[in-house]
């Protein structure tokens, strides 16, 4: 009977270990260089928030140019173009309920979610304090810096429901073109982009349509705005997990139906 040294079953345990993937969002390397991707998740994040809030306030003034769906565009415009610009630095997850969706499904290391979610949360304060500057201070009074709150008559289930049903929608799409080898790479920023739309189209008139808890972190704060707040913090992390586990354990492992040969 032969016996195992010690380091053979280290190794052994070693192996059993889930590992990350080694390639991120939009083919970054996730966990590497932790200072620079924060760092861009900060520009990100303040670049999305800006963008969405800033012509929000624009189109909540007397003297509007803008209409809501110039607010849904920006937002996904925003995205599509900071996911083509910073994905290969930081995987643009520009998100908490993104990157924890990525971690808990071995995309992502656990040991960077801490430093992704301050920076993704310091991006959204920084991005309401710009757009705040950009109307002179007056977007703070005109809608609260777009700061998202259930609409009138929306209870609190149905804005927690809401939120968790459009972030799936928006982690299934970035969970599958983003880290999919089988989906062409030039498509993600766009799908991505629109996936974000979609989700605040269908969102919007009901709870604000944040799906995002960095996008409602910062108008909230600079705003004062604090109503609801938990539940745009939740919501999205917990609709984001059930995608990124569904894609993960069901949808990814499959392939189309192979072609029957003819005899």
């Amino acid at each position: 009977m032969t016996t195992r040294s010690s380091s053979d079953r280290l190794d052994v345990r070693r192996s059993d270990r889930p590992e990350v993937d080694p390639q991120g969002l939009f083919g970054s390397s996730p966990g590497t260089r932790l200072v620079r991707s924060a760092t861009a998740e900060v520009v990100g994040t303040s670049v999305l928030v800006l963008a969405g809030t800033a012509t929000a306030i624009g189109a909540g003034r007397a003297d509007a140019v803008y209409e809501l769906v110039a607010v849904v565009l920006a937002f996904g415009i925003a995205l599509a173009a900071m996911a083509a610009t910073l994905g290969h630095v930081s995987g643009c997850h520009l998100n908490p309920a993104v990157t924890l969706s990525l971690a808990v499904t071995r995309k992502f290391p656990w040991k960077a979610v801490p430093a992704y979610v301050v920076a993704q949360l310091l991006g959204g304060v920084l991005g309401s304090l710009a757009a705040w500057g950009v109307y002179a201070g007056s977007g703070r009074e005109v809608v609260a810096l777009s700061a998202t709150v259930p609409a009138q008559g929306v209870g609190t289930g149905q804005a927690f429901f809401v939120e968790a049903v459009v972030t799936f929608v928006l982690v299934l799409v970035v969970i599958s073109v983003a880290t999919d080898e089988r989906v062409p790479g030039g498509l993600a920023p766009l799908a991505v982009g629109a996936a974000l739309a979609t989700a605040i189209f269908i969102a919007g008139p009901i709870t604000g349509g944040a799906v995002n808890p960095a996008r409602a972190f910062g108008p909230a704060v600079v705003s004062g705005t604090t109503t609801s707040l938990w539940l745009y913090l939740l919501a999205p992390v917990v609709g984001g997990l059930v995608a990124a586990v569904l894609y993960d354990r069901l949808l990814k492992p499959t392939a189309p139906p192979a072609p029957v040969e003819a005899h």
